[in-house]
């Protein structure tokens, strides 16, 4: 299943049936689990942990050095979990000591060509990065969100699950959970409506959701007025409450 033009360093352990393409390098402390494949002319380095079943196409470089002045060498890590698609000319950097250490990727993500994952990222599961996407260090995206094609993020934002970026978004803050964002600066444009639907949420949680929104952004009310009679909602609507919980814990304030 490897290719003899392959160049794998002795210390990798690769899976029996792990696929590897002419001309791939993989280096010393790269740990890859069963069913993986990777095509041709892919730069894998380490410590670098690759679960089950992913997909790597050719021209990726996967676990090597933070782009971080900071950085002096430690053995810092990637972590990848199960069933990714990771297509062309995707990066994806280790972490940082001053970061925590790991770059994380959850499973169930799809990760299209030249996207970029900085160090000391982490992102959840069942998440699409569309077409130049790019995080900046210490980013973290929840589950499903949808990155549309070159969105920036800006560093130690945080994405909410369920939210969407629109192709060409600039996120200087957070976006709290179900919000779909658009522009240069970024700016809300209402609720991922169909990506809700498509995930199973049914029609009355979405129109409490739709109300949610409208007092958050439509209300006149301050974030902290809102989020108090957010509060008010979550007993009837549990749905409405990872948007409290996102937002009291932001750090960098929410988009607005």
């Amino acid at each position: 299943m490897i290719d003899p033009r392959a160049i794998i360093d002795p210390g990798a352990k690769i899976a029996a049936d792990v696929t590897v393409g002419p001309y791939t390098v993989i280096g010393a402390d790269v740990e890859i689990d069963v069913g993986t494949w990777i095509g041709p002319h892919v730069v894998i380095r380490g410590p670098t942990r690759i679960g089950r079943e992913n997909r790597i196409f050719q021209f990726s470089s996967l676990g090597d050095e933070p782009q971080d002045k900071k950085y002096a060498g430690e053995d810092t890590l990637l972590e990848i979990g199960d069933r990714n698609l990771f297509r062309e000319h995707v990066t994806v950097n280790r972490g940082t000591v001053q970061g925590g250490g790991t770059t994380r990727i959850g499973s169930d993500n799809w990760i299209m060509v030249g996207v970029h994952i900085a160090h000391d990222c982490v992102v959840g599961n069942h998440t699409i990065f569309a077409n130049n996407a790019s995080l900046a260090g210490h980013v973290t995206v929840e589950d499903h969100v949808i990155l549309g094609g070159f969105t920036l993020v800006h560093q130690f934002c945080v994405l909410g699950a369920h939210c969407f970026t629109a192709m060409g978004s600039v996120i200087p803050k957070d976006v709290p959970p179900y919000v779909l964002v658009s522009g240069h600066m970024a700016r809300p444009y209402g609720l991922n409506v169909e990506g809700l639907r498509r995930r199973g949420f049914e029609a009355e949680v979405i129109r409490e959701l739709r109300r949610a929104y409208k007092l958050l952004y439509k209300s006149g009310l301050t974030v902290e007025q809102a989020v108090g009679q957010l509060r008010e909602m979550v007993a009837q609507t549990p749905a409405v409450g990872p948007l409290v919980e996102f937002i009291a814990r932001s750090s960098r304030g929410i988009v607005r």
